[in-house]
């Protein structure tokens, strides 16, 4: 259970041997260079939020906020939070007993070791970062800023796509055009559409697909409370639609970055962020499907 907190309100079982996906946060800053500072916060308030806003009593009657489809029967368990030196033997674990993560950090250098992890028993790898930055610096290492780079050994570049990038810099856009991996800006979305867009993603990804969402994809409009906002970015729906299409199609694992609580406003970021892990679970493809292929 959530070390001195609140279990998040879409877990349904107490047990994580019956489970089929696990909620596991990770409280670490460490590797963040922003000057906002809180992102180990997040896990816990997201809990938090999730018992405040997603959970109705009436008549002593407790009831959780209804989700977009809810065909998904999966046994969810909340694991807890964990410290960043224990990721490889847990995930390790997780990957073994064919458990679906979603974790909650944490500044995004945490995909790095989550990926690295992943690479060992399940690649090839196809990743959907969304992110207002490329997160693609090669100059520096380990670090929020150069998770691209350090994880192309363990991923399918040719399968693998970048949404709602807006503000890279040059060592980023150089780096990108070397690679080829493809980028779908938020003016992308505007000009060409949420469903084309979402039919261009499944077309690119693989069936080992891992989703790494930093909450700054966002515009600040719908998302203040992260680390370094970014003007003109992707509204709560177009987010939603995209990361839905993407469960159905089915994902091996998700993360959700960079919520920063000491600069939001009402919860709003964090509630944001328990919403879209619960339209996850009700999106998430049949978990028993999801294990055959993790086993191949």
């Amino acid at each position: 259970m959530a070390r001195g907190d609140k279990t998040i309100c879409w877990a349904n079982s107490n047990s994580y041997e019956e489970s089929d996906i696990v909620i596991v946060g990770i409280p670490d800053q460490s590797h963040s260079h922003s000057i906002r500072k809180g992102t180990a916060l997040a896990p816990n308030a997201v809990r938090d939020a999730s018992n405040k806003r997603d959970v109705y009593v009436e008549n002593k009657i407790r009831s959780i906020a209804y989700t977009n489809s809810g065909k998904n029967n999966a046994k969810i368990f909340d694991y807890g939070n964990i410290a960043r030196k224990d990721i490889t033997k847990i995930f390790a674990k997780f990957a073994k007993d064919s458990k679906i993560p979603i974790t909650v950090g944490g500044d995004h250098s945490l995909t790095t070791p989550l990926i690295k992890s992943f690479a060992e028993h399940k690649r090839p790898i196809s990743l959907v970062y969304f992110d207002a930055h490329p997160d693609f610096l090669s100059s520096t290492h380990d670090f929020y800023g150069s998770v691209l780079y350090d994880i192309l050994p363990y991923i399918d570049k040719k399968s693998s796509v970048l949404v709602g990038i807006r503000s890279p810099e040059q060592e980023e856009i150089v780096n990108i055009q070397t690679h080829g991996i493809k980028v779908i800006s938020p003016q992308d979305v505007q000009y060409n559409g949420i469903k084309n867009t979402i039919n261009e993603i499944l077309k690119i990804v693989g069936s080992k697909t891992y989703l790494s969402f930093d909450m700054d994809c966002l515009d600040p409009a719908f998302a203040p409370g992260v680390s370094v906002p970014v003007p003109f970015g992707l509204s709560s729906t177009e987010s939603l639609a995209m990361v839905n299409e993407i469960a159905k199609h089915g994902i091996i694992g998700m993360d959700i970055m960079e919520i920063c609580p000491p600069f939001d406003i009402q919860d709003f970021t964090s509630h944001l962020a328990s919403r879209l892990i619960g339209e996850v679970l009700s999106s998430i493809k049949d978990t028993k499907k999801i294990t055959k292929i993790q086993k191949k």
